[in-house]
């Protein structure tokens, strides 16, 4: 019964996370089959505690949040929750021994959700890093499974695919942060007023992240490599569509990548792959 039960909680993070994302689901596919289900409770875990802060406007998400966390806490320790989302998220923290300092400062993160509305630059950077880096660190903890010294050399560069994938969300969200939800993440950006040398400022720092992340996407242990690349092409042409767009009108409009392109980047990078030439 105890084998059923943990089944049928990493099947809820897996259908979470198709569910919530077709592109991160896209991207989880194209790893080796051993990774599929780790990064599944990963995401599942993530994405009930955004959720919790984004959108459960009619409940008191304070004490939801907190709730969450002294349970997240009693399920990493127990080795056991009848949360199963929360069960399988602390079979994989306790499975390759991810660091509990990550899942920290990714709820302190989650908490300025609640509480802040706009942030000073280091905030800023806190703020990225507990929602976005440590995420892409929990990760690769899976990926390196045990080697201490390739997670360490890859450690940089995971943060800054992560930083670069969370900063796009920001310009890709900005009326449902600003308008909807009165945030605005970007240090001394006015968006009432958002003109192209603002929106390229944030576009040179989301590059240099970008540079700084497929340095290390490209030596990734070959179980997770061509994954995280199918995942960094996605956002990467994103981004491209994000900085063809007016400023004007990226605050008006959520930019996506159609279906259909998505298509035509998978094939293209499995065109790539085959010939290791990323």
């Amino acid at each position: 019964m105890l084998l059923t039960f943990f089944d049928t909680s990493h099947l809820c993070s897996k259908i979470t996370t198709e569910l919530y994302s077709t592109s991160f689901s896209s991207s989880i596919r194209m790893l080796h089959p051993d990774l599929h289900q780790p990064i599944y409770d990963i995401y599942g875990f993530v994405r009930f505690a955004d959720e919790i802060v984004d959108t459960f406007h009619d409940y008191d998400k304070q004490t939801l949040l907190q709730e969450f966390i002294k349970d997240t806490d009693l399920a990493i320790k127990r080795g056991i929750s009848l949360n199963p989302i929360l069960n399988s998220f602390q079979f994989t923290v306790n499975k390759y021994h991810i660091d509990l300092a990550l899942v920290a400062a990714f709820f302190k993160s989650m908490e300025m959700d609640l509480l802040k509305k706009e942030y000073s630059a280091n905030e800023y950077q806190e703020y990225i890093y507990g929602s976005a880096e440590v995420v892409g660190l929990m990760c690769l903890y899976v990926f390196c499974d045990g080697n201490k010294t390739e997670y360490e050399n890859l450690k940089p560069s995971a943060q800054s695919l992560g930083a670069a994938f969370q900063k796009i969300n920001f310009l890709r969200d900005i009326k449902a942060d600003n308008i909807d939800l009165s945030r605005t993440y970007f240090p001394n950006i006015d968006f009432n007023n958002f003109d192209y040398k603002a929106k390229s400022e944030i576009e040179n720092d989301i590059a240099a992240d970008f540079k700084n992340a497929y340095k290390g996407i490209k030596i990734l242990p070959k179980k997770s490599r061509f994954g995280v690349y199918v995942a960094y092409k996605f956002y990467t042409t994103l981004f491209d569509n994000i900085k063809k767009t007016k400023p004007s009108l990226l605050v008006q409009k959520r930019i996506r990548v159609s279906n259909t392109h998505k298509a035509y980047l998978l094939a293209k990078a499995k065109v790539k792959y085959g010939l290791n030439i990323l």
